[in-house]
């Protein structure tokens, strides 16, 4: 053990917290280069991801669990991906995306592959396995909190 690790916080919510906030303005640095915000992001890539179009219950379903908002702000964010032409229509129920969403989905993913590649050089892969662990670990007990305070 280092000097330095007696001196490390153990981790919390407000460490958590900081790092999320950290990496996220560095996600939205990018992403403003790109006409984005983060919540269109986060709604664009499953459908950039998917292999076909994509239910609009689907996609609904994924980015209320992963943003923790309504379905009425990811049809609002959807609305903005269809204006932006990055999502188009494909029947009333499906998206698919286009090759302009295609195109800044892959740049962006490209670009914040770099900056993490840069983030996360020269921490052992051990430790970030733990630190995987434990933060799903987290994520699974304050989504079951989410759950049991909204239940």
């Amino acid at each position: 053990m280092t000097g330095t690790d007696s001196l490390a916080p153990l981790l919390n919510g407000r460490v958590i917290g900081l790092a999320h906030y950290a990496s996220r303005a560095v996600l939205e640095t990018v992403l403003s280069r790109h006409g984005l915000g983060f919540q269109e992001f986060v709604t664009l890539r499953p459908v950039a991801v998917a292999d076909g179009p994509l239910g609009r219950d689907r996609l609904t379903d994924a980015v209320t669990g992963a943003l923790k908002i309504d379905a009425a702000d990811v049809h609002r964010l959807v609305g903005n991906l269809l204006r932006a032409g990055l999502v188009a229509a494909d029947g009333p129920e499906r998206v698919r995306v286009t090759d302009a969403g295609r195109e800044v989905h892959g740049r962006v993913s490209a670009e914040t592959a770099a900056v993490s590649a840069r983030i996360y050089a020269g921490i052992p892969r051990d430790e970030l396995a733990v630190a995987g662990r434990v933060l799903a670990l987290v994520t699974e007990r304050a989504e079951a909190e989410l759950a049991a305070a909204r239940g």
